[in-house]
């Protein structure tokens, strides 16, 4: 039987195409052996089973594939929050906490505002709204039944009473008026962009990812409806690539919001464009 350390060592060797081969090879060990990183190198010669064992290559070589670690532990970290994540959903990123932030920064601490989260996917972010603004409504709107599963089993957990679900084709199912703050993370790749099929990200669902030639079909139908689902002075948040932020400018203009801007993320990309109904 190998030991702990000789796994560590193995795993690694086999995601060499990984960016950080050995942390996953050692995230996926811990959680087979359910340790911390302190347990896993305090006795780091301590033999592994053979059922641990097998286990452990079969979810390096399901790594080694491509497949996210996310997805293999089955959790993701977000908003310094554990998120159950799987297949039907997207694995939430750092960058998206932008929009969570620039979310919060329009909603008052103590106000009861009612808040759409549209494409929630895992509930990530309606669910860190939830938490920071437990006054509001939050409603997590995705057209997924298998999101809206992981959805609900995260927020039932991270934030009980405070996230209604809704199964539905963006705002269609909301009358004029119904919020003051609509935030989402969309599809907004190319569906004919490489990525799709040669990273990682093939894994995960390519409906929450392709959006039209363009990666702008869902961008501009979000922000054609939240024109008319919004409030007068509610605020719209949308996430986008990197270098689809004049884009995005110019749906919001074009569907007559006011004060639009677009916020850059830590790496300096324009990531965040939000817009106020008039």
């Amino acid at each position: 039987m190998p030991t702990r350390g000789e796994l560590v060592r193995w795993g690694g060797g086999q995601l060499g195409a990984s960016d950080t081969p050995r942390l996953d090879a050692e995230l996926l060990l811990m959680a087979v052996l359910g340790l911390d990183r302190s347990a896993l190198f305090r006795d780091a010669d301590r033999l592994v089973a053979a059922a641990d064992d097998a286990r452990y290559r079969g979810l390096v070589a399901a790594r080694a594939e491509g497949r996210p670690v996310a997805q293999l532990l089955g959790v993701r970290e977000f908003w310094s929050l554990e998120f159950e994540v799987d297949e039907h959903c997207l694995v939430p990123r750092p960058e998206t906490e932008l929009l969570v932030e620039r979310a919060l920064a329009a909603i008052p601490s103590g106000a009861a505002v009612r808040i759409a989260d549209l494409g929630t996917g895992s509930g990530a972010i309606a669910v860190a709204i939830a938490r920071e603004r437990p006054q509001s409504r939050v409603v997590a709107v995705d057209a997924s039944p298998a999101a809206l599963a992981v959805a609900a089993r995260n927020a039932a957990r991270l934030a009980p009473g405070r996230v209604a679900l809704v199964r539905g084709d963006w705002l269609a199912a909301f009358a004029p008026g119904s919020f003051e703050v609509i935030v989402s993370n969309p599809p907004y790749v190319a569906a004919d962009d490489p990525l799709l099929t040669t990273t990682e990200i093939r894994f995960e669902p390519r409906a929450a990812l392709a959006a039209g030639p363009d990666g702008l079909s869902d961008l501009g139908a979000l922000a054609r409806q939240a024109a008319a689902a919004l409030v007068a002075g509610g605020r719209v948040f949308l996430e986008h690539g990197t270098t689809q932020g004049p884009a995005v400018r110019a749906l919001l203009t074009a569907a007559r919001f006011a004060d639009i801007a677009t916020a850059r993320d830590l790496a300096g990309h324009e990531r965040v464009t939000s817009g106020r109904r008039p």
